[in-house]
């Protein structure tokens, strides 16, 4: 059974940092792509980051410059480095398992989030 657990999300002051895990286990063999996405209240869910496996990153403009997405292979992990964070940045952050492929990606496998608040 595949499963991906977020751990670090928490409270944090504006202009503060944070790094978020995802841990993967079961066979997921066919995902060529691991994401980060958030979704506020009142908001659609947002792409933050992505990694494919041949290590290319791609990231949500509002994220830019202040987000970075990594991978430990060995450890089957995922991270979000975020970096002065904005109360806008206040979301629920998901980790996804998906295939990338022609300019498209197709969610396979879903976390359960970690809740990231921004407030002072």
């Amino acid at each position: 059974q595949v499963r991906l657990v977020e751990s670090g999300g928490g409270l944090v002051q504006p202009g503060g940092s944070l790094r978020l895990s995802c841990a993967a286990s079961g066979n997921i063999f066919s995902a060529n792509a691991m994401s980060w996405y958030r979704q506020a209240p009142g908001k659609q869910r947002e792409l933050v980051a992505r990694i494919t496996n041949d290590g290319s990153t791609n990231y949500g403009d509002s994220v830019k410059g202040r987000f970075t997405i990594s991978r430990d292979n060995a450890k089957n992990t995922v991270y979000l480095q975020m970096n002065s964070l904005e109360p806008e940045d206040t979301a629920v952050y998901v980790c996804n398992a998906g295939m990338s492929r022609n300019g498209y990606y197709i969610s396979q496998y879903w976390g359960q989030g970690t809740q990231v608040t921004v407030s002072s």
